[in-house]
């Protein structure tokens, strides 16, 4: 088809599209849900799967139906495979488990608004927990923070894909404003030092976890 297929992946049967909404922490309302479930069966859509980052793929969609079904669900893309940041995944936090010490909603939906879609050498992933449980897996995410009594505690370079790298720990009890501020300087010296294609794992590894903290702690 000459027409752009908006936000759509090509599956393994080379003849039907895959789309991932964007649903910012993974939080869905009545109304989501329920165009995605009238899209899917006016479409005929065959699989609905909750992926690993907290999001709804729609999968098996015929091309000509991709930028049809994406006008009913009023909803942006949530990067998949662009070279970008592609989520932020976060836990609960202090909004309702009783576990939850920081507001990890809040901080993530911060970051969230702040990244999601920034273009990196390789893509990258947010990971939030409320407490140190780390239910939101930050340890293996691009950029971490996980919550204590004394602050948030931030954490680097973590990966859980092929070659798998706990990140390390760059920061410990800061505030919800200074851990915005340290992503920034984390994302900024790593875009414009790693080399292409290289995810915060191996770039870590390549350079050493001390020489990024003297650049990116102030």
């Amino acid at each position: 088809m000459s027409e752009e297929l908006k936000g759509a992946i090509l599956q393994r049967d080379k003849q039907t599209y895959a789309i991932v909404p964007r649903l910012p922490l993974g939080l869905v309302t009545p109304d989501i849900l329920e165009k995605v479930a009238y899209v899917a069966k006016k479409y005929n859509i065959p699989i609905i799967k909750i992926t690993s980052a907290q999001r709804l793929a729609l999968v098996g969609i015929k091309p000509e139906s991709v930028n049809e079904i994406w006008k009913e669900l009023g909803l942006d893309v949530g990067p998949a495979v662009e070279v970008c940041v592609h989520y932020v995944q976060a836990c609960p936090g202090t909004t309702v488990c009783r576990f939850g010490i920081q507001d990890s909603l809040d901080l993530g939906g911060r970051l969230e608004r702040l990244f999601v879609g920034t273009p990196l050498p390789a893509k990258a992933k947010i990971g939030i927990s409320g407490c140190p449980f780390n239910c939101g897996e930050g340890l293996v995410k691009d950029f971490g923070a996980f919550g204590k009594k004394s602050g948030w505690t931030v954490s680097f370079g973590g990966n859980s894909g092929a070659r798998p790298r706990i990140g390390d720990i760059i920061a410990e009890d800061l505030s919800t404003d200074e851990v915005v501020e340290l992503a920034k300087r984390c994302f900024d010296f790593y875009r414009d030092n790693s080399k292409g294609k290289e995810r915060t794992a191996r770039f870590i590894e390549r350079i050493g976890i001390e020489e990024f903290k003297r650049a990116v702690l102030k």
